[in-house]
């Protein structure tokens, strides 16, 4: 039974301010107090008189400081709280032994329909990927893309293979040492995704990220697939690219999907656009769903690092080894460095999209994002471009910005990226990528981009919503098209760190 959502939210005991759930009006009293203003859905306001240089908290955890003293029944946001977030940290471990190992679930998984391949890897899609290896090339390989797609059309149609796609950028060229080994290492990592059956990489001739280069990057075990071509050697190269594009498909369209146990998923954790429920229903929605992904011995991978200040402690606490806490505090302090070396504040977030959906600081903002991740050991720490090969929690290296973190999860062997959404975005990556909506509005206002309404939480309870989510999961891993994929959003961006020559 579809339960009455509450007006309000005390999401922690040790809370000192509450959620609004509805719009509310000044005046009316909740929680045992009157309003002195309105508050916005998804916004805070004090539940107690809150003094000037006090800490805010929500989650159980500081959010911020006051600015000026907050009057009990006040809204709480930008105007009055002001983050407390510095710069490096020295972070120690906990004087216990480091989080256990997720412990496998025992009997029957939850399955799905995937395609498995010879290295033992599984893929939800059986697709021809092109990667241009520099710039020069991206329309090129959207042109071989667009031509191979209508040649074969008849196999996408019997679903023989998924789709053929091109997958530009504008780098690879005028780039020099870590930034050029950065784009370097993506575009490899995305050429080993199982996704891509059969992947061509497309060069020009003359640019920095050389294709030989760039193919010796791609493991082994991936090269039979790869079938490589530069431009300036080529006559035609588009007739040159189409041959070997009807190679890799005539190979891939071998391939059938069978029954697969749920631990044979790779996902990405990802949000954007977040609001102030993102941290009270799709973030937790998709933290139990890693919660039994990584305790049946799927993977999970967590990236945004920007996005985890203010709320790593906790985090750290749950590596599985010394060594993993090291490098993932080395990880984040390395982001924070980052930003300090460039003259910015490790606190230059939320967006405004953010602070108008109802979230004040980053610190808040990371409390709310973090919770993708559940309760699963930290089993991993992966630089940008590195593969996801250990079961359970993997921390990727990867700032914030959506199209660039969820670039880097399917570089990191993610075939699924569930991203959750408070404000909405169509944007869709190279693997497919399931929208939650946080808010029952959003999900109603674009079905187009939304995959998921996580706001089922709060209607009719966790537990149904678990099950409504797992099984929406497994229907697109399955084959099932996301709303991303049907409005034909398929996208890349590199991570570009370094000067441009």
């Amino acid at each position: 039974m579809t339960a009455e959502i509450p007006p309000t939210l005390k999401v922690h005991p040790a809370d000192n301010v509450g959620v609004a759930l509805s719009p509310l009006e000044a005046g009316v009293s909740v929680e045992g107090i009157r309003l002195l203003e309105p508050v916005q859905q998804g916004h805070k306001f004090a539940l107690h008189d809150i003094a000037e240089g006090s800490l805010v908290v929500k989650y159980g955890q500081p959010i911020g400081r006051a600015r000026k003293a907050i009057a009990a029944g006040a809204h709480v946001h930008t105007h009055n709280v002001a983050t407390a977030l510095v710069g490096e940290l020295a972070y120690r471990p906990a004087d216990v032994a480091m989080a256990a190992s997720a412990a496998q679930i025992a009997g029957d998984q939850p399955t799905w329909r995937g395609y498995l391949r010879e290295d033992g890897s599984a893929a939800t899609r059986n697709e021809i990927w092109i990667l241009p290896s520099v710039g020069c090339v991206a329309l090129t390989a959207e042109q071989i893309a667009r031509e191979a797609s209508l040649r074969h059309d008849d196999l996408i149609a019997a679903g023989r293979i998924d789709g053929i796609h091109a997958f530009g950028h504008p780098h690879g060229c005028s780039q020099l040492g870590d930034d050029l080994e950065g784009t370097r290492a993506v575009l490899a990592g995305l050429a080993c995704n199982p996704n891509a059956a059969g992947v061509l990489l497309l060069g020009l001739g003359c640019e920095s990220n050389q294709l030989d280069a760039l193919a010796k990057e791609v493991p082994e075990a991936a090269r039979s697939k790869l079938r490589i071509l530069s431009s300036q050697s080529a006559g035609d190269e588009i007739a040159a690219a189409g041959a070997l594009i009807d190679e890799l498909v005539a190979e891939a369209s071998k391939a059938h999907r069978e029954e697969l146990p749920l631990s044979a998923l790779c996902v990405g954790l990802k949000c954007g656009g977040s609001d102030g429920f993102s941290g009270l229903t799709a973030n937790p929605l998709l933290g139990r769903f890693c919660d039994t992904l990584t305790g049946a011995g799927g993977r999970a991978i967590l990236t945004e690092i920007p996005e985890i200040f203010g709320a790593e402690e906790p985090l750290l606490e749950r590596a599985v080894s010394r060594d993993v806490f090291d490098r993932a505090a080395a990880l984040v302090n390395g982001f924070k460095r980052y930003y300090l070396d460039q003259g910015l504040p490790v606190s230059e977030n939320p967006s405004p999209g953010n602070i108008a959906g109802g979230i004040t600081t980053l610190e808040e903002k990371s409390l709310g994002a973090v919770q993708k991740a559940g309760r699963a050991p930290l089993c991993d720490v992966l630089d940008y471009g590195e593969q996801a090969v250990a079961a359970g929690l993997s921390l990727l290296e990867s700032p914030g910005n959506d199209a660039v973190s969820s670039t880097a999860l399917a570089a990191s062997g993610a075939t699924l990226v569930l991203f959750t959404t408070g404000r909405g975005t169509p944007l869709g990556f190279a693997v497919p990528c399931l929208k939650v909506a946080s808010n029952e509005a959003l999900a109603q206002a674009k079905p187009h981009w939304i995959d998921f309404d996580a706001s089922l939480t709060l209607r009719e309870g966790s537990e149904s919503a678990d099950d409504a989510f797992l099984a929406r999961i497994l229907a697109f891993a399955s084959g099932e098209r996301t709303a991303a994929e049907r409005g034909g959003q398929r996208a890349i961006a590199i991570w570009k760190r370094g000067v441009t020559l």
